[in-house]
């Protein structure tokens, strides 16, 4: 749970707004994660990718409290490793609501945890089995 906080934390992208997102189930906080295949941009081993948290109860940060966050995230398939690059914040579930904050947080890379909802985001941004 703490590491998908810290993802939605340093994460963003508004996205399409006719998104396709693909569940990829929900941590043990009860946080459930989307994807958005059709965002996938590659660039030689990285690729691009727009991911929505969505949050079971109130989340809040620097006295903004949200309860979804969509986020562009930066994933490299030559090692096991992604990053957030900008995260986007809305006062109601599955990116509704109304818009209250947008951070960056790009640089900081996270290895990705074998099993972990990372891990699968990671196979699909990369393409692995």
């Amino acid at each position: 749970m703490k590491r998908l906080l810290l993802i939605a934390l340093l994460v963003l992208s508004s996205g399409p707004a006719h998104a396709e997102w693909m569940s990829f189930g929900a941590s043990d906080g009860g946080t459930t994660v989307y994807a958005d295949p059709a965002t996938m941009r590659r660039e030689g081993d990285r690729v691009k990718m727009s991911v929505l948290f969505d949050f079971k109860t109130v989340q809040t940060k620097a006295e903004v409290s949200y309860l979804s966050a969509k986020a562009q995230m930066e994933y490299d398939c030559a090692k096991p490793r992604f990053e957030g690059l900008v995260v986007t914040y809305f006062s109601d579930n599955k990116g509704n609501g109304q818009l209250l904050d947008r951070s960056t947080g790009k640089g900081t890379w996270l290895r990705i945890s074998p099993g972990s909802l990372d891990q699968a985001l990671w196979k699909l941004a990369c393409g692995e089995k």
